[in-house]
């Protein structure tokens, strides 16, 4: 038998495909998303009032935001902490409008600095 042959019936074989990557995701965690208080919450809006009536129409804004970001696959997600770049602020969609043309609903934010 040749030598390519005779290595081929040692190569690692996988019974159960696809089991590898159910085990990794079922040990991914994910976070709940946390629902602000009153006292947050009017905060927040305080603080995005005080962002609109402070800068110039087509001036870009930079913060730093903290905002929930849904899972995909699971119930939950994950927080994550961005320094970005507003292009705008659209008060009736409820959401910043970034630079990169990517959005951030006002609801998913925690914090914004």
């Amino acid at each position: 038998m040749p030598l390519q042959n005779r290595a081929a019936q040692f190569m690692p074989f996988a019974a159960l495909v696809g089991y590898d990557d159910e085990v990794s995701e079922a040990g991914r965690f994910t976070r709940e998303k946390i629902e602000l208080t009153e006292e947050k919450q009017s905060e927040l809006n305080e603080k995005l009032t005080e962002m609109i009536n402070s800068h110039e129409p087509g001036d870009t804004l930079s913060a730093t935001v903290t905002y929930f970001v849904p899972d995909g696959l699971k119930d939950g997600g994950e927080y994550v902490t961005k320094q970005v770049n507003i292009g705008k602020i659209d008060t009736f969609k409820r959401c910043l409008v970034l630079d990169d043309k990517s959005v951030i609903l006002i609801e998913d934010i925690i914090s914004i600095e």
